[in-house]
């Protein structure tokens, strides 16, 4: 089993998308890279502490690689926002890669550069891995908890359906 670390906005979104993915085993959404420590949601909303909303990818590289991840990453959210998704705005919903290895680091880079060379502005964070924080247990598998919660019917269907029309291939067999 391999790890990503993951930030692309809202973390129920994100972790929405990747618990789609054949070969993630497990996601758990949590905070990053801040400066607090044991940080709660309340924390992360008033947006002082610094942190990021991420998901923790627990995957097997036998069945998805992490340039697969990434591409998944990079489709699924808009990288060209700072602090931005949608209608999510400050700095824990940046868009950040926080890589736990130098190959993981390279293949973030060599992506990022050839969304750039593409004419993309992308402002997405790279970084080492900090400290990682598990969310309050109310928010892992939010979206299949709460299904029928505003924010969920408004957000996350539209980041699936782009999921399910490009990446196929890469689905659960339900």
């Amino acid at each position: 089993m391999q790890q990503a670390l993951f930030g692309g906005g809202c973390f129920w979104c994100v972790e929405a998308i990747f618990l789609q993915l054949k070969g993630v085993e497990n996601v758990v959404s949590g905070y990053a890279g801040g400066h607090t420590e044991q940080p709660t949601y309340d924390d992360i909303c008033r947006g002082d502490t610094q942190h990021a909303e991420v998901i923790l990818i627990d995957y097997d590289e036998t069945q998805i690689s992490f340039m697969q991840l990434l591409d998944v990453f990079f489709t699924t959210h808009d990288p060209t926002t700072l602090n931005r998704q949608g209608n999510d705005v400050g700095t824990q919903y940046r868009s950040v890669i926080y890589y736990l290895n130098e190959q993981q680091q390279q293949q973030a880079q060599n992506t990022i550069e050839a969304l750039q060379t593409e004419g993309l502005n992308i402002v997405t964070e790279l970084s080492p891995a900090p400290k990682f924080y598990p969310a309050e247990d109310y928010h892992q598998n939010f979206f299949a908890k709460n299904p029928s919660q505003g924010y969920c019917n408004f957000s996350i269907p539209p980041k699936l359906m782009k999921l399910r029309s490009k990446f196929q291939d890469l689905l659960k067999v339900e």
